[in-house]
């Protein structure tokens, strides 16, 4: 077995026993990288020379005894709106193209002070504004199982990275599904926790009340261990809430006894792949063979959760990105002739499409007479949705469906119809509008050999009923890595 056909877990673990030095990893995750990164391109950047002299110092403090967790010395990869310290942060647009913080997010200190590696920084939609890693400025990402298809969106950089052996875990962001459907197309599991228990600091805002960082890896038990670290209440951050535990992998215990399970629905009508229906209901069978109790129900207002999403996900990014007007920092245009044309051509030259579309749809609805039809209805629907899940959640443990509709599209099928692509989140973004947790799990895989995900929802604060039951279904199956990550370092 090769170094990069090892977990997180298990590298940490020899790390630890001496069988491995986190500079060896790190040097497999580096040739690893220099193979796979011209057909994948899962980086936009990344820094060799950092890397390994950041290993060298973490291996001294395992050695020492300073650093104990079980992730110290693994290498990892960090979405590229996650700020990090002192190395450029882009958003995969070509407004903050030479940016570089003076302070890191939360998220990636928690990362820092347990000793981990990050390797770059991973490529995605144009400040997480897509679903399929093509409105990056810096070119697509390609699905490491096949690269004429997408990763899935926007955290496509960091879930190709981890399929293709590029790294052992990453961080992504997750506003309407950018863990969950890039997880499912690219094989690996894929968790956004309870809204506010990671941090939002230093996570460059597209949509303040849905953003959500979360972890991204080959399976549950890496992903439990990976959110555990980066979980904490944090002051900096209004939104972050203080919970009892953090202890996410306790609950990695192979018991779904007696656990209800609710499959809507709603979730298997029309639009949905038969091939991915097909999986989903084969991975519900094989929890009821594990002793849960799985019973279908009706989930209200699933229809409106797209269009309430949209409005409100525009709408925060028309504000949040006001902020980007050449001025403070980023990208400035050159020969524009007063304050009010440089504003503009800065914004049109460095802005993608995707970008504008949704700053212009967000000042719509934002705007005097049409504020009252579109914004606050669509804030009262967000309401209704989560009393949904409330109710659901009074007779059920968790909520069983698919993570997309459909397997990885091809390349440049989703960006000639925007439509399209914003109705590939349908299963995803409800979880958002309503705060909860979400993970999901690989369960097979197409006729085309594309992987197909397993969603599971839980309510608010219930991230360990999600890890038992994923936990407890993966043990039906091994971790599949596709063939570009094969033939790993030995």
């Amino acid at each position: 077995m090769g170094i990069l056909d090892l977990t997180a877990l298990e590298l940490g673990r020899k790390i630890k026993a001496k069988e491995i030095t986190s500079v060896e990893a790190v040097q497999a995750v580096l040739e690893q990288i220099r193979k796979t990164e011209p057909a994948v391109h899962a980086y936009v950047s990344y820094d060799e020379e950092s890397a390994l002299k950041r290993a060298e110092e973490v291996q001294k403090q395992i050695d020492d005894g300073t650093l104990t967790g079980p992730l110290a010395g693994v290498p990892m990869a960090v979405k590229d709106n996650i700020c990090t310290k002192g190395y450029k942060t882009t958003c995969s647009s070509r407004i903050l193209e030479n940016f570089v913080p003076t302070y890191a997010a939360q998220a990636v200190e928690n990362l820092i002070a347990a000793g981990v590696v990050i390797i770059g920084k991973t490529n995605m939609d144009e400040f997480a504004m897509g679903s399929t890693t093509e409105t990056s400025a810096f070119g697509p990402t390609k699905n490491p199982w096949n690269q004429e298809h997408v990763p899935g969106g926007s955290s496509g950089g960091s879930a190709a990275a981890v399929a293709a052996g590029e790294c052992f875990m990453a961080l992504g962001s997750d506003t309407g599904g950018s863990i969950r459907q890039p997880a499912s197309f690219c094989g690996i599991t894929g968790m956004k926790p309870t809204y506010g228990t990671i941090s939002r600091y230093g996570l460059i805002a597209y949509g303040s009340s849905l953003d959500q960082i979360g972890p991204m890896a080959k399976d549950v038990s890496d992903c439990a261990a990976l959110l555990e670290t980066v979980a904490s209440y944090d002051k900096k951050d209004s939104t972050s809430i203080e919970r009892d535990e953090y202890d996410f992998t306790s609950a990695l215990v192979d018991d779904v006894k007696g656990m209800k399970i609710g499959i809507p629905k709603d979730y298997f009508g029309e639009g949905l792949d038969s091939e991915v229906r097909e999986a989903v209901m084969n991975a519900a069978r094989t929890l009821e063979e594990k002793g849960a109790v799985i019973e279908e129900f009706d989930l209200g207002l699933v229809d409106y959760a797209i269009p309430a999403y949209y409005v409100i996900a525009a709408a925060e990014a028309s504000s949040n990105l006001s902020r980007f007007d050449g001025i403070k920092y980023g990208y400035r245009a050159k020969g524009a002739e007063g304050l009010h044309a440089m504003y503009k051509k800065t914004r049109s030259e460095g802005f993608g499409p995707e970008v504008k579309r949704r700053i212009m749809l967000g000042s719509f609805v934002l705007s005097s007479g049409y504020y009252d039809a579109y914004y606050l209805k669509a804030l009262r629907t967000k309401a209704l949705i989560k009393q949904e899940f409330d109710k659901a959640f009074a007779s059920y443990d968790l909520i069983l469906g698919p993570a997309a509709p459909t397997t990885a599209p091809k390349l440049g099928d989703s960006l000639s119809d925007p439509i399209k692509m914003y109705l590939g989140d349908i299963y995803t973004i409800s979880a958002n509008l309503a705060g909860l947790p979400g993970i999901s799990v690989p369960c097979g895989k197409d006729s085309k050999g594309l992987p197909i995900g397993l969603q599971l929802l839980g309510d608010c604060f219930q991230e360990k009923k999600l890890i038992r039951a994923a936990y407890a279904f993966e043990q039906t199956r091994s971790y599949e890595a596709p063939e570009i990550a094969k033939g790993g370092v030995q």
